[in-house]
């Protein structure tokens, strides 16, 4: 399958031919198989460091939520109505009350935050969980859109709003990091519109990501969910004036939609390209006996695997060529060839997954460059990422212009809009894009704000003030 002819059907053919899942029996469900399952335990570990450092504990909290903590909320309870899953028979009997199968944490949490949080002394509280959600989607794509899938939830609940909207944007730029440095993945950091932000927060920001077919994918989600929650569940602590106030509270997510993101970008037509930091196998070595001695290119082998940690040696009984084969499908960053020719030389034959490039070098010279060469596919990842991502993004400055790019070649679309819903509403109705994100601008996380009295919205034609990023979406 080629992968500009249709990505969809390329998409699912590669997961499947790269054997990285099975459907599970019930729709939207996906069965991670061994390899993929590794690519997200190293993703998880880097991305749980990160989080560490910031000075969060991980911890964990039931699946199964009342339904009566979930309409606690009101914003939030409706804004999850049509995606969540009930029980209402267990133990051979009704429920006299109807469980939610955890959809996000938010509700069952705070119930035990305004218990633990007493005084300004425990704050700020910070707490994250690894877990699985449970979203009822109805056009469900593996990785992308799962009714089952994994992430990482952090929730923290601070003094003051100031402190809290810090922490909001930290953890914004700690994800851009981790899909820029990590993945390779270039994208758009920036603040969601009011309809578009999680139910019962303040405010939304994302890191928005294009992929191949031109449709916008959000990448990870830090909300500032101001007291809105905190008032609900009674979360307050005793200042040092000695009076009570309601704690500013965030939550921060990034899931296996990663994953969906990494394959769909870096792919191509022989198959996946891992950034090395996630493949399961940073290298593999395939031997090429002929004639030779099989015992010493073993021998040799197995001294070039020693310099590389994460490597696998294929001394599988099928050929050379299946094995080049199924090693680029897989997308393992660095293939190492070694027959004769390379045990008598010494010199070894490199082939790079991301640019298919082939190389000579000594064990000497791969050992002491080997994380250059890493450093070097990461940044051609990001790079090709960037460059596909500003390619197809435009500015436009009139309705019509943007109706035709969807009509066509779809991508991000960067426009002004008044800011009014019935503007979105409109917008989304006709072309199907939704405002993604109104992008930040500087490294200080800053959002953007035009304030000049010269731009007006692209659908009504009024007054706006910032150019906001529109695309169509999964």
């Amino acid at each position: 399958m080629i992968k500009e002819k249709n990505f969809s059907e390329w998409y699912l053919e590669t997961i499947i031919k790269a054997d990285l899942i099975d459907y599970g029996p019930v729709k939207g469900t996906i069965i991670f198989k061994p390899y993929v399952y590794r690519i997200w335990e190293k993703l998880q570990s880097l991305v749980d460091n990160e989080i560490k450092k910031l000075g969060v504990q991980n911890v964990y909290f039931p699946i199964f939520i009342p339904e009566s903590l979930l309409r606690k909320e009101k914003e939030h309870f409706e804004g999850f109505t049509p995606e969540v899953a009930v029980v209402t028979y267990a133990g051979g009997e009704e429920l006299q009350e109807k469980l939610v199968v955890r959809p996000t944490s938010e509700t069952i949490m705070y119930l035990y935050f305004a218990k633990w949080i007493k005084s300004y002394r425990d704050l700020p509280f910070l707490i994250n969980q690894w877990t699985n959600v449970i979203r009822w989607e109805k056009r469900p794509f593996p990785f992308l859109r799962n009714t089952e899938f994994l992430w990482q939830e952090g929730h923290t609940a601070h003094r003051d709003h100031k402190e809290s909207i810090d922490f909001v944007l930290k953890v914004l730029k700690m994800y851009e990091e981790i899909y820029q440095n990590v993945l390779g993945i270039y994208g758009f950091a920036g603040k969601k519109s009011e309809s578009e932000k999680f139910a019962g927060a303040l405010a939304t920001y994302t890191y928005e990501i294009l992929l191949p077919d031109g449709k916008a994918l959000q990448g990870c989600t830090s909300h500032d969910l101001g007291q809105n929650f905190s008032k609900v569940f009674n979360i307050r602590f005793q200042d040092q004036d000695k009076k009570l106030k309601y704690v500013w509270q965030t939550s921060w997510g990034i899931t296996t939609r990663a994953l969906g993101a990494v394959i769909a970008l870096h792919g191509d037509d022989h198959g996946l390209v891992l950034p090395p930091k996630v493949s399961p196998y940073q290298a593999v070595i395939v031997p090429i006996y002929g004639r030779a001695n099989k015992k010493k290119i073993n021998n040799f082998a197995q001294e070039i695997q020693k310099e590389i940690p994460e490597s696998y040696f294929d001394v599988s009984s099928k050929t050379p060529g299946y094995k080049f084969n199924f090693w680029e499908l897989k997308g393992v960053p660095l293939r190492i060839e070694i027959g004769e020719k390379e045990r008598l030389t010494k010199k070894l034959t490199i082939y790079r997954r991301d640019n298919q490039q082939r190389f000579s070098l000594t064990k000497e010279e791969l050992k002491n460059n080997l994380d250059n060469i890493f450093k070097e596919i990461e940044d051609n990842l990001l790079e090709k990422s960037k460059r596909f991502t500003l390619n197809n993004t435009f500015s436009v400055s009139s309705y019509d212009e943007f109706k035709k790019i969807l009509a066509t070649k779809r991508g991000f679309l960067k426009a002004f809009w008044c800011e009014n819903k019935k503007c979105e509403a409109k917008i989304k109705e006709e072309t199907k894009a939704t405002t993604r994100c109104l992008p930040i601008q500087d490294s200080r996380n800053k959002i953007q704000e035009t304030r000049s009295k010269k731009y007006k919205c692209i659908y009504c034609g009024r007054k706006a003030k910032n150019e906001w990023l529109f695309a169509q979406s999964y």
